[in-house]
């Protein structure tokens, strides 16, 4: 028997009951599948992963019928579906509600009602298979972003459910964090036949452990199949979904690689299937040119035209507790795209906050636009000078609708206009924000941000929740904004986007930045935190970090 069975479901938003947000999906998920769903931005996905715990089915209007085993999911009591059907979503914060790691890992099965003897042998069961035994009495607050998900996984996985639904559920971890994760939930699919029912954006790390792919597009299945099968269907299609495939893949068909073999899925296999395409003859140009600009590094040369310098800045937030920044030193050239990436919790954030003034630190200097900080008058810094795009889009958020949004940043109705065809969310703007989904609400987030018309901009996650697609054109944004003198400096943990558009990257490690480089010195010298594409290739090319690079370097030396 099918463990669910949605039949001809269709769904519209009380905003937008002309444009579901589904239509008549139909789709089959047997037990024990692990079915990974992709789709750009507001393709319906997160929709239709809500609409199978009725808890979180959102208010509309719908039609159609979901089975849970056989049974229509409406009639199934909610202790049972919160025992059976486990969802953990993209915010972790949004999750947890308790305060301490292990009445986490205990108030799912004291709401179910469990006695203690079995509370407290499922508990120790899952901070030992979770690895939590060292932050088992620690205080919630005090978790990076990476242990807050696993802490969800964990309370979740303690009721036993037998289906777990994950939204996103490593859109705010970094690189490594989110390869445990999933490999975790992984696992749990192959030990404990779990069914699984997976969003992501990010799929080189997922589609492969994947039984079968469903790609959706304006609330639309328009593809099913094994990881493979979608592979070809979406490049044969010329879809704009074939972007957010593996790096493997996508080297695979840029180089026409359908006659040298099965296509590759991991960067395992498509460093094998790299080397058999020169196993007869030894590539002759191993580099590609790094084209990049020295004088943007602060090791190399003076900077004299800085945008931002942060000297010697220390930073805590509480008069007793630790230091979040220590020491902090950079220089951002004007007009410059500068990347930080960095593990969570290292103090990333923080040094964007610095340079808003919204921390303010104890000891150091931090200067914007040859001004120090300090010296801004109230509102100042933020007038035509400065702005942030924080990492949760929906604190921007204060009326009912986006147009009201955008409207509130004081613009007429030709810049709105602007500034939404711009960022893409003109069909969004009678919309409520908090009916749009992640990369939506990241969207209309920035276009807000855009209003005020910066010289300087701060962008914390920009890419978190946003779809392969979007994120060439948001690149396409910052580099026009760019052209016309904007300086850019983004945090983030999207390895992928900082390696293809930054100028400068810098690694944030232990509240400090421990090196700056160019993306390609950056990645090229780094053996976990890189590319896909350089983790693939460096046994045979020397300095490639994005899929772009890999496809020249084959073409060149098959010529």
């Amino acid at each position: 028997m099918a463990h669910f069975e949605i039949r001809d479901l269709t769904f519209a938003y009380p905003t937008a009951r002309e444009k579901p947000a589904l239509e008549h999906v139909d789709l089959t998920i047997a037990r024990g599948e692990y079915i990974t769903v992709c789709g750009k931005s507001g393709s319906g996905k997160t929709t239709l992963l809500k609409h199978l715990k009725s808890v979180l089915t959102p208010h509309g209007v719908r039609t159609g019928q979901i089975l849970y085993e056989g049974v229509p999911l409406e009639q199934i009591d909610q202790r049972r579906q919160s025992a059976e059907i486990g969802y953990v979503m993209q915010n972790p914060d949004s999750q947890i509600v308790t305060d301490k790691v292990w009445h986490e890992l205990a108030f799912g099965l004291e709401s179910l009602g469990m006695d203690q003897r079995t509370i407290r042998m499922r508990v120790a069961e899952m901070a030992s298979y979770f690895g939590i035994q060292s932050w088992f009495h620690k205080n919630v607050a005090d978790l990076s972003g990476g242990q807050k998900q696993l802490l969800n996984l964990a309370s979740i996985m303690a009721m036993q459910p037998s289906v777990l639904i994950l939204d996103e559920p490593t859109s705010q971890l970094d690189p490594i964090a989110a390869a445990d994760f999933l490999n975790t939930v992984r696992k749990i699919n192959l030990e404990l036949r779990t069914t699984i029912i997976i969003t992501e954006h990010r799929l080189e790390d997922i589609l492969y452990a994947s039984d079968r792919v469903v790609v959706m597009d304006n609330g639309k299945v328009i593809a099913t199949g094994n990881p493979r099968e979608i592979g070809d269907t979406l490049r044969s299609k010329r879809s704009d979904m074939f972007a957010a495939m593996p790096t493997p893949m996508r080297v695979y068909y840029g180089v026409g690689g359908e006659q040298t073999g099965k296509c590759p899925l991991t960067v395992r296999e498509g460093g094998d299937w790299l080397s058999g395409l020169f196993r007869d003859k030894a590539p002759t140009v191993i580099r590609v040119d790094e084209g990049e600009n020295e004088a943007l590094l602060p090791q190399n040369v003076e900077i004299k035209d800085c945008a931002i310098t942060m000297d010697e800045v220390w930073f805590r937030y509480t008069k007793d507790g630790p230091d979040i920044l220590k020491g902090v030193t950079l220089k951002v050239p004007r007009g410059s795209f500068y990347a930080i990436v960095g593990g969570n919790g290292t103090g990333k954030s923080t040094t964007l906050k610095s340079i808003c003034h919204i921390c303010r630190p104890y000891r150091g200097k931090v200067t914007v636009a040859g001004k120090p900080v300090t010296k801004y008058r109230s509102g100042e810094l933020f007038r035509r000078c400065l702005a942030m795009l924080p990492q949760d889009p929906q604190s921007l958020f204060v009326k009912k609708t986006v147009r009201e949004e955008l409207r509130e940043m004081g613009a007429d109705g030709e810049r709105i206009a602007e500034i939404a065809a711009l960022c893409e969310i003109t069909d969004l703007l009678e919309s409520h924000p908090y009916d749009l989904s992640g990369g939506e609400q990241q969207r209309a987030a920035l276009a807000k941000v855009l209003m005020t018309d910066p010289a300087i901009l701060l962008l914390d996650e920009p890419t978190k929740g946003i779809d392969a697609f979007f994120k060439g054109k948001l690149a396409g944004i910052l580099k026009e904004l760019q052209r016309r003198g904007v300086t850019i400096v983004l945090v983030s943990h999207d390895v992928e986007f900082c390696a293809l558009y930054a100028d400068t990257v810098s690694m944030f490690f232990d509240g400090g930045i421990v090196t700056t480089n160019t993306p390609n010195r950056f990645f090229s010298r780094n053996s976990f935190y890189t590319t896909a594409a350089n983790r693939m290739s460096r046994h045979v090319f020397e300095n490639a970090v994005n899929t772009e690079d890999v496809i020249h370097l084959c073409e060149v030396n098959r010529t």
